[in-house]
């Protein structure tokens, strides 16, 4: 067995700005300082669960293949390019990172409340990007044996 850790920044990177995003927004019931808990504590937890995703799925690859295909997506909108769906197959890779085990329908509620934090220079609008966010989640589904939707349901 090999002594060299493989890092994955990208996966890490991606999990924890995903994590402190949803942790923020739990957190912000608590007011200022339960934000502030909320992204430190969803980043670390974030970070875990991204090098772990990135462990089964190469972050580059996800992206090659999203930059490829997305055209092809029944859900494209036209006057929409890449810089659009990006964001949206980015929120799909982490949050499932973010929640492994548990299937999208589970979760869409708190993804959907991390979009316009995590959207950047998109222009599309929740509803717009759910169909991308969900194929990015369910790509990841497909590559990770063992996963929620792997179980026979």
């Amino acid at each position: 067995m090999s002594s060299i850790k493989k890092d994955h920044p990208v996966g890490a990177g991606t999990g924890a700005v995903a994590g402190g995003l949803a942790g923020a927004a739990v957190g912000a019931v608590g007011g200022p300082l339960g934000m502030g808990a909320g992204v430190v504590v969803g980043g670390i937890i974030g970070a875990v669960a991204g090098d772990s995703v990135a462990e089964s799925v190469n972050p580059t690859v996800y992206a090659d293949h999203w930059r490829s295909n997305f055209k092809n997506a029944s859900y494209l909108m036209v006057d929409r390019g890449w810089d659009d769906y990006e964001p949206a197959y980015k929120l799909g890779y982490s949050a499932h990172g973010s929640n492994p085990g548990r299937r999208f329908e589970d979760v869409e509620s708190s993804v959907q409340e991390t979009w316009q934090a995590a959207k950047g220079k998109s222009r599309l609008a929740w509803s717009e990007a759910k169909g991308a966010v969900q194929d990015g989640w369910n790509y990841l589904e497909r590559a990770m044996p063992g996963d929620s939707d792997h179980d026979g349901n």
